[in-house]
This record gives structure tokens, sequence and C-alpha cells, in this order.
């Protein structure tokens, strides 16, 4: 997404991300990647619960996890175990959502130009 982040600027659209995360994993990310749009916290994923996007992980896939050194406690700053369904919106000035993509395999995640197409639809 950040390939598009320009683009969309050029559209007046802001890209923003959420995410689980502390802060400082956050930023680790932002300088890995060279980011340049808003990422948002939601501890616990709360927020993104309201819209049944967060998933509870199973206590099978956190062995799993373990055994790859992830600890998504110490990732998020809680023992929850949630993570956020791969969702990507795009919400109208009026905020309202538009279009959305939702899908619980993280790999089947919609191509930045899907993104910008939506967009250019709002007109």
């Amino acid at each position: 997404m950040q390939d598009i982040v320009a683009e969309l600027a050029e559209l007046n659209t802001t890209l923003v991300a959420v995410t689980p995360q502390i802060a400082e994993k956050s930023m680790e990310m932002i300088e890995k990647h060279s980011l340049t749009f808003a990422m948002l916290s939601d501890p616990g994923l709360d927020y993104l619960a309201q819209w049944g996007v967060r998933f509870q992980v199973p206590d099978d896939i956190k062995k799993f996890y373990g055994g790859f050194g992830i600890d998504l406690a110490a990732t998020n700053g809680d023992d929850s175990w949630c993570l956020p369904i791969p969702a990507r919106l795009v919400v109208s000035r009026d905020g309202i959502v538009r279009t959305a993509d939702i899908d619980p395999n993280y790999t089947a995640r919609p191509e930045p130009q899907k993104t910008l197409d939506d967009v250019r639809s709002l007109g």
C-alpha cells in the first residue's frame, strides 16, 4: 500500500492502518519499511471487534507461533492474543463505508490498484 500513498494524496485521500501493536513495534515497522501513512493503535483490537474483524488466536496456533519466537502478548502489549482479520475499507468523507474487502485468509488481499479504483469511483 505504501506504493500508492502519493496517488491517494492526489485524490485527497488518506491511507490509515489500524494495528494492535504497541507504539514501539509500530515504529519499528514504519522505519523498516519506510512507511509514510498513519498507523493507529487499537490495543486489544476493541475498535476492530465492533466492526467484526477481530479473532482470537487458537491455543494450537499460539504454540505454533511460539515455536517461531512470535509473542503477540509482547508485540501487542496485552495478553488477549487477538489479531485483526485483514480488511481494507474505503470510507467516504461522510463516514460511510463505500467498499470493503475482508478475508480471513491473510494472503488474499486486494491489489493496491483496486484501492485506487475504488477511491476514484467515489467521484
